[in-house]
């Protein structure tokens, strides 16, 4: 029980209720939103109400981010589940999905319970298992995915590593159809480009760096949907790159296929010229692709072929990313900056607001689940105040999470979260 809370004056943007109006949120004081839109103030003020002036802020759900690697347990040097809850609020992101690419691996109900545990006692927002796919993420040999479910994982995952035994993938699918669940992949063929560390192309010569070409991605991706369309299994693309994948999921969903996909951020709004001198903190798998192919995916978010938008938060430390390129790990952080990063697809006119805050809270909440995503009354209030136009400078001496492998390292952006609030409690406020 705390204060009940009112922000007045503020543009509120639901993507859930497709509400774009100036108005009022009235938070009760068991943190659950009582009304929230232009008429919500004829119910008059809460006694004893925490009241803010919102003039100039544009209030929306809280992010929801579908892929976030966290090093706990067994690295963590690189984050905690608290040092990324931090990192999340000071991003906007109120509920996260933690990979389960631990050490150990998140393939039994004891880890599943020691990191909704942890997140209960130490995280400042909402953090939800995934659980592996396979025991140990070898694609060898199924998890126990009910009772790994009934414990708490809310989808089933082989992380960064692709499924390449197919007969398990028919079987892991078929299974999870019998509770509902979701299996989501990263397309990753395992010979195509073994060696590959950045886009194939003209600029990969040029750097003498060996290339991973886009059938990297679209033959596995094929493969998952024709398994998918077989079992009739929920299948979610956890991570594509390029337009060819966009066209694979739209054919899989004419087909009836039960489809979604997510891009991160970084294939938004980077592409592989930004690698420049060999910089290994544009390291990522899938790789930066060309610019054709951002454009190309960026149509694809604003259309809604592509359902969400991930940070694909990975931290890696000075041991792992401070090497030469090729040896260089995958891998970038982005909680606290994916909304920034996404903001520049509205100001250039791209994208939508209202389209970004769907696909970055209202629809992987759908998807996954989640009692998130959305302002409507009775819904929890995780609410982020933005202000859309404030510029700042990304310097890694301000970044919370414990690894500062960022991309966006001396960006310049305008607009971020200047206030998270979870359940009605501010967790991060400028």
């Amino acid at each position: 029980m705390s204060r009940p809370l009112v922000l007045k004056n503020v543009r509120i943007v639901d993507p859930s209720r497709d509400l774009d109006e100036t108005g009022t949120i009235i938070v009760d004081a068991d943190g659950r939103i009582a009304a929230a839109g232009s008429d919500a103030l004829n119910q008059g003020v809460p006694t004893g109400a925490e009241v803010r002036d919102c003039t100039g802020l544009t209030a929306i759900p809280g992010l929801v981010d579908a892929r976030v690697f966290v090093g706990e347990p067994g690295a963590e040097h690189r984050e905690t589940i608290a040092s990324a809850s931090r990192a999340a609020a000071a991003g906007g992101v109120t509920s996260f999905i933690m990979m389960p690419e631990t050490d150990p691996v998140i393939d039994d109900i004891a880890l599943v319970e020691f990191v909704r545990k942890t997140a209960r006692d130490k995280a400042v927002v909402n953090v939800y298992p995934a659980a592996a796919l396979t025991k140990g993420l070898d694609s060898n040999e199924m998890t126990e995915m009910g009772l790994l479910r009934e414990a708490g994982a809310v989808v089933f995952t082989n992380g960064r590593h692709g499924l390449h035994d197919t007969q398990v993938l028919r079987r892991a699918m078929t299974y999870s159809r019998e509770f509902g669940a979701i299996i989501a992949l990263e397309t990753r063929e395992k010979y195509l480009a073994a060696n590959g560390v950045m886009n194939e192309g003209l600029l990969a010569s040029w750097l003498g760096l060996s290339g991973v070409p886009k059938e990297t991605e679209v033959i596995p991706l094929e493969r998952d949907l024709r398994i998918a369309g077989l079992t009739r299994a929920k299948y979610h693309a956890a991570q594509i790159s390029v337009p060819e994948s966009v066209e694979a999921i739209e054919t899989a969903r004419k087909r009836g296929t039960i489809v979604t996909c997510a891009v991160s951020i970084n294939h938004l709004t980077l592409n592989e010229n930004d690698i420049g001198e060999y910089r290994t903190f544009f390291k990522l798998y899938p790789p930066l692709r060309s610019e054709d192919d951002r454009v190309g995916m960026v149509q694809a978010l604003a259309e809604g072929k592509i359902d969400i938008i991930v940070s694909s938060h990975d931290p890696q430390g000075v041991d792992t990313k401070r090497l030469p390129f090729s040896e260089a790990e995958d891998g970038a952080i982005g909680l606290e900056t994916m909304l920034s990063a996404a903001l520049r697809l509205h100001h250039s006119g791209q994208v939508s607001l209202m389209r970004l805050i769907d696909a970055m809270s209202t629809r992987p909440a759908e998807i996954f689940g989640l009692e998130a995503g959305t302002l409507k009354p009775g819904a929890p209030a995780d609410i982020t105040l933005v202000d859309l136009d404030e510029p700042w400078l990304v310097s890694k001496d301000l970044l919370l999470s414990r690894s500062k492998n960022t991309p966006f390292e001396d960006a310049r952006f305008s607009g971020r979260a200047v206030a998270t609030y979870v359940a009605g409690k501010c967790v991060h406020s400028l």
